[in-house]
């Protein structure tokens, strides 16, 4: 019985903990269409907010609520929209500062918010650590968003 037991708990654990990858496997093949698609942004966004957030879940949340400023009619909204990812990737940034999809996320927010939101003084230093660390990177999701936001 107790064997029973504890193959049922590892059984879920394993599936809790699959599903939590194919999240963020989900989240970095869909993200550069989070621009184009609000529907898209909107789903990411609130499964994001579900769920247990990682320091690169986190970074991925603020960028897909920047991102979803874009989608906002009301300028206050927009502004609020975006301030509130802003600090996600801020705080993501503090919690991992070495970790280089946080620092490709917010790289990709800053090269392409506008200006007048001064949220742009981190790129040349993102840009350097990504090019100097690009070999560490295992996943053609990020390996493409890298190759994107480089151009």
């Amino acid at each position: 019985m107790k064997t029973i037991m504890l193959y049922s708990v590892f059984l879920i654990f394993a599936i809790n903990s699959f599903a939590f990858s194919m999240d963020l496997d989900y989240i970095r093949n869909h993200y550069g269409q989070a621009a184009s698609d609000k529907k898209i942004c909107r789903e990411m966004i609130t499964e994001l907010e579900k769920t247990p957030l990682t320091s690169v879940h986190l970074a991925y949340l603020g960028a897909l609520q920047t991102i979803w400023a874009n989608h906002v009619v009301n300028p206050f909204s927009k502004l609020s929209t975006f301030s509130k990812g802003k600090a996600a990737i801020v705080d993501a940034v503090k919690k991992d500062s070495n970790n280089f999809e946080i620092r490709l996320v917010r790289l990709s927010v800053q090269k392409n918010c506008p200006a007048f939101l001064g949220y742009n003084k981190n790129i040349q230093e993102d840009e350097e650590f990504l090019k100097k660390n690009k070999e560490q990177i295992n996943s053609t999701a990020v390996l493409n968003l890298l190759d994107s936001v480089l151009k």
